[in-house]
């Protein structure tokens, strides 16, 4: 067996041997030239400073005697020396005595010795007698060509690389040789002897030892061939007895296949019966599934329609005059039918998280509003000895992405467990960024949860204990139906609660930021607020104010203000006006709980002031704080920013089939300002429509003769008002209802029953608005 010269052992030790010696004796070579690159250029200083030593005074002599002849006479003797192509003699009045020039050296290594030694050196000798040395009598000049110097360097850099060169082929031819003999020889007579064996023989001669190689590498590559055949003698006697046992084998194996193919032919025959009774459960599960969301469908609308007509019949019975009595209850009625669709509600959201339909959008919005808004909202729930507090920090994002519905019902069903739970004390809903999302904590003072109830809390129709039930109302779907929310936005709701001390939960939803915090401008005066240290409205002011560029001091219920001045004066004591305000002539700010403010001649008597209930919401807090240190306007209170209704002056038409539904809806309308209209179904709508103009068409979706969709498929095609906007009104709250209208050229939707806050968003959304004073 023959291996190829370049792949042989010798040949890679002797290259990277030589390889190594190369490249040492190169960069020896190198340094040995650099050094004397360093002599040479010095030896040029060297020698034409020699030579302009020995012309001195010579050149002193016939610069004093102004002897030109004598001048011509020793430039030309400098100008044999090979290096000077150049000399000139000038006296004392840089009168020229001599100057006498030859060509330079021209060569193809020129450039090099140029690039080494620059092209040219000038030098120069400052004339004078011995015994006159300050008396300058003239100076003799030298230009010298450096190439006479550099040939000579370039000649003995190009004998040491060749020289190293040469050494380096010497050294190569010997190591092969050294490296073949001690090395590569002996290798390939133990492999031409290893290949030519038979690997199935199970008699393997011994190999020899080559001679010389007994101890060292190559000694040990035969030691341990020699044991590997051994080796391999034993293992060919063991694979042949392993053969003789593995025939034995095979036979039983064929009678065990032969018994297992006919009792696996029994189970196949039995799996596919059970698959048929599969198909017939799966079937039978889908049209189960599929009458269960009619049945949510049908009793959705059923439900919503008359409660549609309870709720607004009592809405618009509370506008009316009642006495107190009559009021307290319609109001109870009223709140029990909004539990009632909030339970309905829930409800149906369950069903959507159990069918797999709840989806979610991802637009931007206003968190920290959507939260204010909620808990202003849900402000009458709390009970009178309960601060309610919303706490956003001040780089809050302006937008978020998300589902602005759903987060809103997370806000909305922690806070209202808090409220309901909590009798005294506080209830904080704090607003944060949180890593990649927001947090929202809703924190209260109630009476807690016992630690083996937490487990179980997030369960459907599930409360900490039967007792709940009984004393506080409820369900138990609320949490449930939260904590499941925020796992359907890759969030997370935990709780940290202890009994009697109160409970917080926390909802951490990835609702990355779209719109960073804009600061409003900077307000400039002194607020006093006087309230306790603990308080929600303290904790608000100390970090709100300071961020809009206000003086910020608090000062206890007991403490003296004589001295005092501030620009605005804030409080939630109302005790407290009566005594202050002879001392103070400042605007008051009075924060109370909901439907406590004062009458007006008791606001009479200490204005200016301004009420405002809580939980206070930082826009409505800053534009108080900007009319109050601006003076941009009049005083206004409470009675007063009431009276602000917008006046929308709207022709709508309501297609609607039930006497009660047309009853609440043209009453609430016409509250807002609108004209309303009324058709009971599509087609006579469209006969409406055909007659007048209007701004807007509520449509019923299920109606006698022509229904909702019919109808605004009619309209839309005719392509008479392509701007109409036409809004569905339909008591079915399932999420393919959405999309139906949507389909059947609808631009909203509005389920029953709603309340006034939704009808009027819709107004404003489709409808302009104008304010008047």
């Amino acid at each position: 067996m023959d291996i190829k010269f370049t792949n042989r052992l010798s040949y890679k030790q002797a290259r990277l041997t030589v390889l190594v010696g190369f490249v040492l004796g190169t960069a020896l070579s190198l340094l040995q030239i650099g050094i004397d690159y360093a002599s040479e250029d010095a030896s040029i200083n060297r020698e034409i400073n020699a030579l302009l030593e020995i012309s001195h005074n010579p050149a002193s002599r016939i610069a004093y005697n102004i002897d030109s002849e004598l001048a011509q006479e020793l430039t030309l003797g400098l100008l044999r020396s090979p290096a000077i192509i150049r000399a000139r003699l000038i006296d004392n009045n840089d009168t020229l005595l001599a100057n006498v020039t030859r060509p330079a050296q021209q060569s193809r290594y020129r450039m090099l010795s140029d690039f080494l030694f620059g092209a040219k050196r000038e030098f120069q000798d400052r004339l004078y007698l011995d015994h006159l040395p300050s008396e300058s009598l003239g100076v003799l000049h030298l230009e010298v060509d450096t190439y006479s110097f550099g040939s000579r360097f370039l000649r003995r850099a190009e004998i040491t690389l060749i020289n190293g060169f040469v050494r380096s082929l010497i050294l190569t031819g010997l190591l092969l040789a050294l490296f073949y003999v001690m090395l590569t020889k002996p290798l390939v007579g133990v492999i031409r002897e290893l290949s030519g064996r038979d690997p199935r023989s199970p008699d393997q001669a011994r190999l020899d030892f080559p001679p010389s190689h007994e101890q060292d590498e190559i000694g040990v590559l035969v030691t341990v061939a020699n044991q590997q055949f051994d080796n391999m003698a034993t293992e060919i006697q063991q694979r042949r007895n392993a053969e003789n046992r593995l025939t034995d084998y095979l036979g039983q194996l064929e009678n065990i296949v032969s018994a297992r193919t006919t009792e696996l032919k029994a189970i196949n025959d039995r799996l596919s019966q059970s698959n048929e009774e599969l198909e017939v459960a799966r079937s039978t599960a889908l049209d189960m599934a599929q009458a269960r969301a009619a049945f949510l469908a049908n009793m959705s609308h059923e439900i919503r329609t008359p409660l549609n007509g309870l709720l607004g019949m009592i809405a618009l019975s509370l506008d009316s005059p009642l006495n107190a009595e009559q009021r307290q209850q319609l109001s109870i009625a009223h709140d029990s039918g909004k539990v009632l669709v909030e339970l309905l509600n829930d409800i149906l959201d369950m069903s959507k998280f159990d069918a797999g339909q709840l989806e979610l959008e991802r637009i931007p919005f206003d968190l920290g509003v959507l939260v204010e808004d909620t808990a202003n909202l849900l402000s009458q729930n709390a009970a009178p000895s309960v601060e309610l507090a919303c706490l956003i920090e001040p780089e809050f994002p302006a937008l978020v992405l998300g589902d602005p519905m759903r987060v809103r019902q997370i806000v909305s069903n922690l806070l209202s467990n808090a409220l309901k739970f909590t009798r005294f004390g506080r209830v904080d809903v704090r607003l944060r960024t949180f890593e990649d999302g927001v947090r929202i904590e809703v924190c209260d003072t109630g009476i807690g949860i016992a630690r083996e109830a937490q487990v179980k809390i997030f369960q459907p129709y599930t409360q900490a204990g039967a007792g709940i039930t009984r004393q506080y109302g409820g369900t138990g779907l609320g949490l449930a139906l939260t904590y499941n929310l925020c796992e359907a936005m890759q969030g997370r709701l935990s709780i940290s609660s202890e009994v009697g001390f109160g409970s917080q939960f926390c909802a951490d939803l990835p609702l990355p930021c779209h719109s960073p915090a804009s600061p409003p401008s900077p307000l400039h005066g002194q607020v006093l607020a006087i309230t306790s240290e603990g308080s929600g409205l303290a904790e608000l002011l100390s970090v709100q104010l300071p961020f809009w560029g206000l003086e910020y001091r608090r000062c206890d219920l007991d403490e003296s203000l004589l001295g005092q001045k501030p620009d605005l004066l804030i409080t939630d004591c109302p005790e407290c006006l009566f005594g202050l305000r002879p001392s103070i002539s400042a605007p008051i700010l009075l924060v109370t709980a909901y439907g406590s403010f004062l009458p007006s001649e008791e606001a009479s008597a200490l204005a200016p002031l301004q009420q405002q209930a809580r939980p206070l919401a930082r826009n409505a807090l800053y534009q108080t704080l900007r009319r109050a240190l601006l003076a941009e306007t009049a005083v206004i209170n409470e009675t007063q920013l009431e009276t602000l209704a917008p006046l929308r002056r709207a022709f709508i038409l309501l297609v609607e089939d039930n006497p009660v539904n047309q009853l609440v809806a043209k009453g609430m309308l016409s509250k807002l300002g609108c004209e309303v209209t009324v058709a009971s179904q599509g087609a006579e709508a469209l006969d409406v429509l055909e007659h007048q103009h209007f701004d807007l068409v509520l449509m019923d979706c299920n109606m006698p003769v022509m229904d909702g969709y019919e109808a605004s498929r009619q309209i839309r095609r005719s392509g008479r008002w392509p701007d109409l906007p036409i809004v569905a009104l339909t008591a079915n709250a399932m999420p393919e209802e959405r999309e139906r209208c949507r389909a059947a050229g609808m631009s909203d939707y509005l389920a029953k029953p709603f309340r006034r806050e939704e009808l009027i968003a819709l107004l404003d959304l489709w409808v302009p608005t104008t304010t008047a004073l």
